[in-house]
């Protein structure tokens, strides 16, 4: 299922909310993409997210003639978000990446295996535009907004149980107060606090530095283009050593659904030599992109036909020192499906 804009029936509002004869699709639609974030946060899945911000406004549609205005209309949308997210978390398994999963890096000679049946993270297809909630947001808040859907911090609070979670967001990354969460978590402000601490203390473990601040793939500087050029050269001619000599020492790289990740420039360059089908300069094309708020690339491969076909979406995060510190390569049941999410074509464009 997707979201669809405007696939509700028209309702007006009681003359207690915002106006009289309030419009439903005109007062809430405005919040569309901040609500998909939003259950995106909660859930990890951009699949699950459309189909939960599809309920979330089935829910708001339907109670919208009780609305009586004590909240803004954006404040009730994620209360139900969030609790129609909670009820589906009941269910679901947590999303990890593979270093998610516990243990020690895999050995890159080692057989790769995939497993299915694991709910892996998904990338999230977005721009700062999907987050904010204005076009002349604080930038700070822009900023911060874009933090909150970065991968790594993504993939952080599939850690935390679905209340520490709720908590957390709503605190931390919504800005609302004690009391609001109270009550949208339908629990006292003192379990509010305590539910955070615990939260933030669970956070702070399993990802010690998710407060490094990923730059805007839109503003990159000097130094991160040039750098990302050689990188989509590096790929584009099958240059392991001048791929590898991109990353920093601790570099991990991850592709889900397999499920071994592997650190360090070494390791990584023989994963690519030994499982890469690329075999010669042009088999592969790098086609740029953005995936929670990220530099992305969409990595094409040829076919035995001579055609370049969407194979894996890559991720990127950069180091403290400006190289690549983090990859994580999606590969997907329907690569083309996956590329088409991220406005990538099913074949790359033309080169002159």
């Amino acid at each position: 299922m997707s979201v669809v804009s405007g696939n509700l029936p028209h309702m007006t509002a009681p003359s207690t909310t915002t106006g009289p004869d309030v419009d439903f699709h005109e007062a809430t639609e405005p919040y569309r993409r901040e609500i998909i974030a939003h259950c995106y946060r909660m859930m990890g899945s951009h699949a699950d997210a459309e189909d939960l911000t599809q309920d979330t406004y089935l829910r708001a549609w339907r109670a919208f003639d009780k609305f009586d205005g004590r909240a803004s209309v954006r404040t009730w949308l994620h209360k139900i978000a969030t609790n129609t997210c909670l009820t589906a978390l009941q269910s679901t398994q947590r999303r990890p990446l593979p270093s998610g999963l516990g243990g020690d890096a895999f050995d890159p000679t080692d057989t790769l295996l995939q497993d299915h049946e694991v709910p892996w993270l998904e990338p999230y297809a977005s721009d700062v535009d999907d987050i904010a909630p204005s076009p002349d947001a604080d930038p700070a808040y822009v900023v911060g907004a874009r933090e909150s859907i970065r991968l790594a911090f993504i993939a952080a609070l599939q850690h935390l149980p679905e209340r520490q979670r709720a908590v957390l967001i709503l605190r931390d990354v919504m800005g609302w107060k004690a009391a609001e969460v109270a009550d949208a978590v339908d629990v006292s402000v003192a379990t509010v606090n305590s539910l955070l601490q615990r939260a933030r203390t669970q956070l702070s473990s399993v990802a010690p530095q998710r407060d490094s601040v990923q730059p805007d793939p839109a503003e990159l500087d000097a130094g991160k283009k040039a750098l990302l050029s050689r990188y989509v050269a590096a790929f584009e001619r099958y240059d392991v050593n001048a791929i590898t000599e991109m990353f920093t020492d601790d570099a991990i790289w991850e592709m889900p659904p397999f499920t071994g990740w592997y650190q360090g420039p070494a390791s990584i360059g023989t994963l690519i030599r030994e499982n890469c089908p690329a075999e010669k300069a042009g088999d592969q094309i790098l086609v740029p992109a953005v995936a929670n708020g990220q530099v992305a690339f969409g990595l094409y491969m040829i076919g035995p036909d001579g055609v370049h076909r969407p194979f894996q979406l890559q991720v990127l995060e950069f180091a403290d020192d400006g190289k690549v510190g983090h990859v994580v390569a999606f590969f997907d049941d329907d690569p083309t499906a996956l590329f088409a999410r991220f406005g990538l074509p099913e074949t790359p464009p033309a080169t002159v």
